[in-house]
């Protein structure tokens, strides 16, 4: 096995059902690039190596571990837990970055119960400064940020996606194949996969960089469909307030919120959301928020970078005409 860089950062690469890099993998690497070097590990089934490789590369990675397995068919994240401990264990990496979704804390949970690892999740950040590794966070409802770090490590850190902009330049292929024996540990099995196929011209909610969310000011389902007709002027996810989603406005996936998706996008829009701090805390890092509201005492305005207090009835179709306009 080849030696690895002393300031490595080991990068966990998630998957999407057909195989492909999940797009959170351009963060992660990036936000490693900006600590150290960047050593990507990706758990994949046979034959799947090289092209996983090749994208991790162009992202950025410095070296590509690969662990071939179908064990991933029938069982979950125990394989990619296993897989970690034997690239930590031959990377000794300063951090471990792997992204803040639901697969993504369940292996950062139990890797570090496993080997004792200290963990920060649902970072929006990493740094480094003379003692190691530390991790950013956006907390009490987005009324804080603040900095953790470990007095050991390496520090596991679960990043959340969207919260890096930057990119890291591409780097030759360099990948590499580990051998990792099963550990046995207790997994629950997959009996059975369905694929369900949704086709929508929207984004995923998660890491989207433009985002409309509607609250309970809307009034009602049929009323919402204002938030989509804005959103595909914007090429942007539809989002929800718990409020609208309570009412049945839309599906409970699309609440964002301390209880629903946490996003950062480039461009968070309210559309009647009043900003009570659940929501907040779910939309607050975003880079520029906008918020029609017709109560000029509505909490939203304050982490709003722009505000319009108006119907949005009367102001977000003047605004999609406009768009229209600019589009011809």
């Amino acid at each position: 096995m080849t030696d690895h860089p002393a300031d490595a950062i080991l990068v966990v690469l998630e998957t999407t059902p057909n195989g492909e890099l999940a797009s959170s993998a351009a963060g992660l690497i990036a936000a490693a690039s900006g600590i150290g070097t960047p050593v990507a590990l990706a758990v994949t089934s046979p034959g799947r190596a090289q092209s996983l490789a090749d994208g991790a590369a162009a992202l950025g990675a410095e070296r590509v571990l690969a662990v071939e397995t179908t064990s991933t068919q029938s069982e979950l994240t125990v394989p990619h837990v296993d897989a970690l401990a034997a690239a930590a264990a031959v990377v000794a990496p300063d951090a471990v970055l792997i992204s803040n979704s639901i697969d993504g804390r369940d292996i950062a949970g139990r890797f570090a119960a496993r080997t004792g690892a200290p963990i920060a999740v649902d970072a929006i950040g990493v740094s480094r400064d003379d003692e190691g590794v530390l991790a950013h966070h956006s907390v009490y409802g987005a009324a804080y940020t603040l900095d953790s770090a470990a007095t050991f490590g390496p520090l596991v850190v679960t990043v959340r996606q969207g919260s890096v902009d930057a990119r890291a330049e591409a780097r030759p292929v360099a990948l590499e194949s580990l051998e990792v024996p099963a550990s046995g540990a207790a997994s629950a099995a997959i009996e059975s996969i369905e694929a369900v196929t949704e086709s929508s011209s929207r984004p995923e909610l998660r890491g989207a960089k433009r985002v409309v969310s509607g609250g309970r000011g809307l009034g009602s389902a049929e009323k919402f469909a204002l938030v989509e007709e804005l959103a595909d002027a914007l090429g942007a996810a539809v989002g929800a307030s718990r409020a609208a989603v309570d009412a049945g406005y839309i599906p409970a996936s699309h609440q964002v919120g301390q209880t629903g998706v946490a996003v950062s996008p480039q461009l968070y829009v309210a559309l009647g959301i009043s900003g009570a701090i659940q929501h907040r805390a779910g939309m607050q890092t975003a880079k520029n928020i906008i918020a029609v509201n017709k109560d000029p005492d509505a909490p939203i305005f304050d982490v709003a970078d722009f505000g319009v207090v108006g119907d949005v009835f009367t102001v977000v179709p003047q605004l999609i005409s406009a768009l229209a306009e600019r589009k011809r």
